[in-house]
């Protein structure tokens, strides 16, 4: 029992000597949330005015309460593959905290902006439009 609670501390102790290090070299900011996205052929347009028509109100609103901080839509100009993604994504919150209860807080606007079945209908027409190549968190890190 007390070899157990001594490899115990000793890891404790490590990854806070590790976590200590790191911390030397950067200060911790915001978290972002990044989804990547394929448009599928010939559908650029349409997935452009579905995010303009449904997706940025919703960021907009977001915004105004403080739920997000900022959100960016960025398009891949340049290509390596055909199967490359063309569209990111990014949601920007304050810290890790902002993303408790985040979901509840998120339909509740959706309800005010038409409600679960208008967007069960668009995220059913997306289907059409693109795939999510990878969704990630990143916390945004100032080096000292």
């Amino acid at each position: 029992m007390r070899r157990n609670l001594a490899v115990i501390a000793m890891f404790c102790v490590c990854a806070f000597a590790v976590q200590a290090v790191a911390q030397e070299h950067y200060t911790e900011g915001p978290v972002w949330r990044i989804t990547v996205i394929k448009v599928k052929p010939n559908q650029m347009d349409n997935y452009l005015k579905s995010l303009r028509e449904t997706t940025k109100p919703l960021f907009d609103e977001a915004k105004k309460q403080g739920l997000v901080m900022d959100y960016k839509v960025q398009l891949k100009v340049t290509s390596e593959k055909p199967e490359d993604w063309d569209v990111v994504v990014a949601v920007l919150y304050k810290n890790f905290a902002a993303l408790d209860g985040l979901e509840a807080k998120m339909d509740a606007i959706q309800e005010k902006m038409g409600g679960q079945a208008a967007a069960t209908q668009t995220a059913e027409k997306r289907l059409a439009m693109r795939e999510i190549v990878s969704s990630f968190l990143v916390r945004e890190v100032t080096l000292k």
